[in-house]
């Protein structure tokens, strides 16, 4: 049995699609095909019931093959990775996913760790803003930067990286775009958008479901991505609050930024799963404490010195 093999069963298992499950690992659905033959004339049982056209579903011999393989695959592509640090001087890697687009400022974070724990390697990559959670509790990423409160039993809180004022994207055209500012209670009288699955304290949190005097902020349409969101907020469809800094990385010419001056700042912190914390994450968390957070209004190199 490959570990290729275990690999495509356990993504079948989670995506329950042929055609997504190639796509994701890069083979051709015939390959697919064949490897989950081979599995259940091995087993002399079925995995999957395939019934439905489109999805797939596990049987109960594929829910029990599912979850006496997974964790075995995982430690064995754990040990190979480590293996493969090990071998070029490294001792464990760090994956912070980010929610933020201020890159750049908050490079003297990553620096300022680099030199302090050079066995130590860091991946930075952006996350998404559907189910990040969810790339946490799946171990895809180690650490989130995002914004708080973050109110889920089994995550931790750490240090804060910055605090950010927001504004209000609209369209050039929009009939707030000639205004200097927006207020708050504006806000209700416009579409914003609604992301699947999305803690509620962490929502009302980066926009409040009501207004100050109590009306409702509707959000209408489904999002799943940043490039949907600006392509609805370029059409009139919505208008959406952001943090400041997305005004200065993102420069788009058919969006207004206005200030929502009566809109609480947004405060960025570091988030980890508790029962995962391990050395890499408390010195990356030690590190951002010593620092403390970041000014916008600084240059990145400033932060590390």
């Amino acid at each position: 049995m490959e570990l290729r093999d275990i690999e495509i069963f356990l993504t079948l298992a989670e995506e329950l699609h042929f055609g997504r499950t190639a796509a994701r690992l890069h083979v051709s659905q015939a390959r697919v095909s064949q490897v989950i033959a081979q599995f259940e004339r091995r087993i002399g049982g079925s995995l999957f019931d395939r019934s439905n056209r489109r999805d797939v579903r596990l049987t109960p011999v594929g829910a029990r093959l599912r979850d006496d393989l997974a964790p075995a695959h995982g430690a064995l592509q754990g040990g190979l990775e480590r293996a493969k640090l090990s071998a070029r001087g490294i001792d464990a890697r760090l994956r912070v996913g980010l929610m933020p687009y201020n890159v750049p400022v908050l490079h003297g974070y990553w620096n300022a760790f680099a030199s302090r724990h050079p066995t130590y390697e860091l991946q930075v990559r952006h996350a998404s803003f559907v189910d990040p959670f969810g790339s946490l509790r799946r171990g895809e990423i180690d650490v989130l930067v995002t914004w708080l409160p973050v109110e889920e039993a089994d995550l931790t809180v750490g240090p804060t990286l910055f605090t950010d004022s927001r504004v209000l994207a609209v369209s050039v055209d929009h009939e707030l775009a000639g205004r200097s500012s927006a207020p708050l209670e504006a806000l209700a009288d416009f579409a914003h958008v609604r992301v699947p699955n999305m803690p509620e304290s962490w929502e009302n949190g980066y926009l409040p479901f009501r207004t100050p005097s109590g009306r409702a902020i509707e959000r209408v349409e489904a999002v799943t991505s940043a490039d949907e969101l600006l392509q609805l907020v370029s059409t009139g469809e919505i208008i959406h609050p952001f943090p400041a800094h997305v005004a200065h990385y993102w420069s788009l010419p058919q969006i207004r930024w206005l200030p929502i001056p009566d809109l609480p700042r947004l405060t960025y912190a570091l988030v980890w799963r508790t029962d995962a914390e391990n050395a890499p994450i408390r010195a990356f968390a030690r590190t951002v404490a010593d620092l403390g957070p970041v000014d916008e209004g600084r240059e990145p190199h400033e932060l590390s010195q």
